[in-house]
């Protein structure tokens, strides 16, 4: 299994077993109809591998080092009857989790929530919040 690869399952595991202040009832790294979900699947969280920018860290042939950045997406869904503070929670909840392990098991170097977008509305009684994760991590070229 690839290090990128390591990294994506390990933030669906922390995720799944986040639980303060709210438990995250359904993550998944497959695209889903936030309208198909029942009232109990909420709040949802999608996984999506996004940017990632790479450079060599030494030289030397193809086995060579070296270091990515790379950008998850966490597509955030909550139903609430406060929509804001369900936002804020599930907010609070990622970073909290994603806070408690920064290396994501050993894998990376480090992990920062690098921005927060929240959505204007549009979709209530459902409100989302895309939480963008940016990973720093090495891994040596030639090897998966």
């Amino acid at each position: 299994m690839s290090v990128r690869e390591a990294i994506a399952n390990n933030l669906v595991t922390v995720l799944k077993s986040a639980t303060t202040p709210l438990r995250i009832k359904h993550v998944t790294r497959e695209p889903f109809d936030f309208d198909k979900l029942s009232n109990a699947q909420f709040p949802a969280i999608l996984v999506a591998s996004a940017n990632e920018n790479r450079e060599d860290s030494t030289l030397g042939g193809s086995l060579s080092q070296r270091m990515a950045t790379i950008q998850y997406d966490l597509v955030c869904f909550v139903k609430a009857k406060n929509i804001d503070t369900a936002r804020n929670a599930i907010i609070e909840t990622v970073e909290e989790a994603l806070e408690a392990d920064r290396k994501r098991g050993g894998n990376a170097i480090d992990t920062q929530i690098t921005s927060i977008e929240v959505d204007d509305g549009s979709i209530e009684p459902v409100g989302g919040v895309i939480i963008s994760v940016q990973i720093l991590y090495s891994y040596t070229r030639g090897t998966t």
